[in-house]
């Protein structure tokens, strides 16, 4: 067999109807990379009648003067239990990046190698493991530890079940707060590109790109009808209604229990109605304050995400929400209805990644509870490989720090 650059329809043809099938792995996710400085390659591995029996878009980018690397987003669309075909296909991409002076090929295959457990705090692995063998013995090389977002992809991964998730399948506390921002005046809008401006304020801090990374995502993405920009907006009026609505009912509440304190002040009672009071203030607050809003203007954007969607699933590339408006719970609201608006026409939605770190100390504790909250399924991935294509010229890049500071991680939040 050889290797063969494929036009964009084969290599979209091969790709969709592969088992690995991937938006990483199409030519609208090659345009979006070639806008952002990368060449890219849509090579195939095929026989002699021309049968493609794997394939990948490769991207390649400059390191230095004169070498480059490879990276082949999501992994090769290959069968991982196929050694041989394995070691076929990654000689001929050796020999075919050797002569450009590439260093290394990276993958990160969606393969899932264990169920994640975040109750429990376990993982329980399956026979996907042999495939790390498989691959350190054809000359990856693995790199190591990665349970948080230090890798280009995150290797935990939580995808919803769409059809299956409603208001009784979610948490406690993330129903409660999704009836709290639904009280609150929130609804969904869907946006257009005029409107990734405004979304931009919510997102700009969580990772390090320009407006334009977003602007390039909608324009490749965009002819097929593949890209959604999502907005929740905040009525004020309405917000004001439901607020004096609920202060009225606390305030009720506040009443009975001050006669039950007067006549039998339990340490239950005094507990009761302190917790009332305190209820009360919250209430005050929040109708000064968004009386004010309200003297500005009636409505407001106040969180946003943008989707992907390939084949059955839809993929949250990115949400936010502006912290101004914390309280009144944009991000579940958001959430929850992304998941009611995609659940007719798609069966998963991938919530953009998780941690396996269990510990304490772990700064994205607050972003997995928040997502686990949903009851997703969770997952581990095989993780992030290099290929190695010359040696020495690998060695030599990790040695001057180049590696390090081409693939350090892009996260700048932790907010959940």
């Amino acid at each position: 067999m050889k290797l063969k650059n494929l036009s964009i329809f084969e290599f979209d043809n091969y790709s969709f109807n592969h088992p690995l099938s991937s938006y990483h792995q199409s030519s609208s996710y090659a345009l979006m990379m070639a806008e952002q400085g990368y060449d890219y390659d849509l090579l195939g591995l095929v026989d002699d009648d021309d049968n493609i029996h794997a394939a990948s878009l490769i991207l390649s980018k400059r390191l230095g003067m004169f070498n480059r690397y490879g990276y082949a987003p999501k992994g090769f669309l290959i069968d991982y239990y196929d050694p041989e075909l394995i070691s076929e296909f990654t000689k001929l991409l050796k020999k075919y990046y050797y002569k450009k002076n590439f260093a290394f090929i990276k993958i990160n295959p969606e393969i899932s190698i264990g169920n994640v457990d975040y109750e429990n705090k376990k993982v329980t692995y399956n026979k996907n493991q042999i495939i790390e063998n498989t691959l350190i013995n054809l000359g990856f090389r693995k790199l190591e530890g990665n349970k948080r977002f230090e890798t280009k992809i995150p290797k935990y991964s939580a995808i919803q079940i769409l059809k299956k998730t409603n208001l009784k399948t979610v948490s406690k506390n993330t129903r409660n707060k999704i009836n709290k921002s639904i009280r609150n005046g929130l609804s969904l809008v869907k946006g257009n590109r005029d409107q990734i401006e405004i979304l931009y304020q919510f997102i700009k801090k969580k990772k390090d790109y320009p407006i334009e990374h977003y602007y390039n995502y909608y324009n490749a993405f965009s002819k097929k009808d593949e890209i959604d920009i999502l907005l929740v907006k905040i009525n004020f009026e309405e917000c004001l209604i439901n607020l004096r609505e609920k202060y009225e009912e606390e305030l009720e509440r506040n009443n009975k229990l001050v006669a039950k304190v007067m006549n039998k002040p339990t340490e239950d009672n005094l507990r009761r109605k302190l917790d009332s009071d305190n209820a009360l203030n919250a209430y005050n607050e929040a109708l000064a304050e968004t009386t004010n809003y309200l003297a500005q203007a009636k409505e407001a954007f106040i969180a946003g995400a943008i989707t992907i969607k390939y084949k059955n699933r839809v993929n949250i590339l990115i949400s936010g929400y502006d912290q101004d408006f914390k309280k009144y719970c944009p991000n579940y609201f958001l959430h929850y209805k992304l998941i009611e608006y995609y659940k007719d026409d798609y069966d998963f939605m991938d919530l953009n990644g998780i941690t396996g770190d269990f510990t304490k100390e772990n700064p994205y504790k607050g972003l997995d509870e928040f997502k686990m909250g949903f009851k997703p399924m969770a997952f581990e991935n095989i993780g992030e490989y290099d290929y190695i294509i010359n040696d020495g010229l690998y060695k030599s890049m990790e040695q001057s720090g180049q590696l390090a500071k081409e693939f350090k991680r892009k996260e700048k939040s932790i907010n959940n």
